[in-house]
């Protein structure tokens, strides 16, 4: 009898995963979770759309969440696929090809969340500490230019993802960890050197903290120039102005922070959590990030208000 040696066969089709032990129950868990796709897509649509219909509604920090909004779509739409078929079809399998364009586009509209984030930041401290120069300074030309720098960084940063994990041999296994292609979770199936896969890995985390640093530092530059306001009234107004953009942070941030430990430094953890974090990941900040910006900013409020009035009549 001939045996044939498998280790040598270069595997085409990698196998997601959708809640571990919980396999039997994927139609109900599908409810929940194709609620929140649908609740993030049309919560960033009605916000783009309030934005574009209302000239009140041109001004920097608009156009900034407006970005925001359209990155968030794209994280949403990116993961919805694979998401999609594993919970209502429980169809595991993704091609390779599949597979690195599928995980060059969440680590790209992820990477573009930090920057539109990190250039918020930008835009509270400029309308706190400069408000007379502000509309000088953010122009919508300006603005414009902005969000084209910002998407051509993203895409350079996570360009190189896809040609180094289609340079690698995958060889015994397949099953990822997720319900989605990482670039993180992807090498680790490889049975070729992956060290330049490790190192550019390592760096790209390390940009997504450098924009977090960076929004930390923004608002203790923030927080110094609203300490020098004589008015507590005046403070507490500046300050509020911030709630919604602190709120996002959180809720981007803290997820990826927690993956990031677990993939780096936690050898056993459990799968059921794994994908859990994983889908907090990429389910949360886009269903959020709408309900936070209508309750906390008082004017896309009363704008999406007014919309729902003038449906209902």
């Amino acid at each position: 009898m001939s045996i044939i040696n498998t280790s040598n066969v270069e595997i085409t089709t990698f196998f997601l995963v959708g809640m571990p032990g919980l396999e039997y129950a994927h139609i109900w868990i599908s409810i929940p979770i194709c609620s929140m796709y649908l609740f993030a897509i049309l919560g960033n649509c009605t916000i783009l759309f309030v934005i574009k219909t209302e000239p009140s509604l041109h001004e920097p920090m608009y156009y900034f969440l407006s970005m925001l909004a359209m990155s968030d779509m794209g994280l949403s739409l990116s993961s919805l696929p694979t998401v999609g078929r594993i919970f209502l079809f429980n169809a595991p399998e993704i091609s390779a090809n599949a597979c690195f364009a599928q995980e060059f586009f969440i680590h790209g509209f992820t990477a573009v969340e930090s920057s539109v984030l990190l250039i918020m930041s930008f835009d509270r401290f400029l309308a706190i500490h400069s408000p007379l120069r502000y509309s000088s300074i953010l122009t919508p030309v300006r603005v414009a230019k902005i969000g084209i720098v910002l998407s051509l960084k993203s895409v350079l940063l996570v360009l190189p993802f896809p040609f180094t994990l289609r340079s690698l041999k995958y060889c015994s296994k397949s099953q990822l960890s997720h319900s989605y292609c990482l670039h993180q979770d992807v090498m680790k199936l490889a049975c070729s050197d992956n060290r330049i896969d490790v190192i550019y890995g390592f760096f790209g985390a390390l940009c997504l903290m450098v924009d977090f640093m960076l929004i930390a530092l923004s608002y203790i530059l923030i927080l110094k120039t609203v300490l020098g306001i004589a008015s507590l009234n005046e403070q507490l107004k500046a300050l509020n102005t911030c709630a919604s953009h602190i709120c996002a942070v959180i809720i981007f941030y803290l997820p990826i922070i927690n993956l990031a430990i677990v993939h780096r430094f936690v050898r056993h953890v459990s799968p059921l959590f794994n994908v859990l974090m994983a889908n907090v990941l990429l389910l949360v900040p886009p269903m959020m990030n709408p309900i936070v910006y209508c309750v906390k900013t008082r004017q896309i409020r009363v704008r999406v208000l007014a919309k729902l009035c003038q449906k209902q009549m």
